[in-house]
């Protein structure tokens, strides 16, 4: 039970990772073409779950729990995961929630987390956010499934926060839409991953919006 408990604790939003800072793109749809109704929400969650989350996040995620214990191999799929980040301000966002989730941990004491520290300062690692999950949660302990079912629940969660935010939906209802979500999620988590599984993702809605909106004057969010 106790890994269950510490997955909770690291998909929890109040834990600071600096996700509450993006939107992946919603902001940038909202600008654009006004709020959308919930179930164009709701396609809006689903397409990044199951176009970037699934595809190229989580599957970075699962490489880097299973080399958590070498800093050079997890160096490798860090690289292998920027190629793919083609967006720019997508590509930030993140690594600079990796680099916060990285902070908490190196503070905590988790694993490895100091190392990955001292290989970012060395330029050798930029530790992007599945990179740093893969090996954070291996080091407490958390089991790869486990570990890709909180960080894609992480993602449906924040996406709906942004939401709230943004004033696309109202908490209760967000709440009721990020249960809908959680069948989605869990199949997606399972879907297998093979050892020449590539890093990729393909969302150009998302991808649009979020360059769009980087591109506007004021914002809530980063992306």
């Amino acid at each position: 039970m106790i890994e269950v408990l510490r997955a909770i604790q690291q998909a929890d939003s109040a834990f600071p990772s600096g996700g509450f800072a993006f939107s992946q793109g919603l902001e940038g749809w909202v600008a654009e073409f006004g709020r959308p109704d919930p179930s164009h929400l709701r396609w809006f969650i689903v397409q990044q779950i199951r176009l970037r989350w699934a595809t190229a996040d989580r599957v970075a995620l699962l490489r880097a729990h299973d080399c958590a214990d070498c800093v050079n191999a997890l160096a490798e799929v860090d690289l292998a995961f920027e190629r793919t980040q083609v967006v720019g301000v997508l590509r930030e966002g993140s690594r600079r929630n990796g680099r916060a989730l990285l902070a908490a941990h190196v503070r905590m004491g988790t694993g490895v987390a100091a190392d990955i520290e001292d290989a970012v300062g060395a330029g050798r690692m930029v530790a992007h956010l599945p990179i740093v999950q893969g090996a954070m949660w291996r080091g407490l302990g958390i089991g790869p499934d486990l570990a890709a079912v909180a960080a894609g629940y992480g993602c449906a969660s924040g996406l709906i926060a942004a939401a709230v935010r943004l004033n696309v939906i109202g908490a209760i209802r967000g709440q009721g839409l990020l249960a809908d979500l959680l069948g989605e999620i869990v199949c997606v988590a399972n879907e297998p991953v093979r050892a020449d599984t590539p890093i990729a993702s393909f969302n150009p809605f998302a991808e649009i919006a979020a360059m769009r909106g980087a591109a506007t004057g004021a914002r809530l969010f980063s992306n």
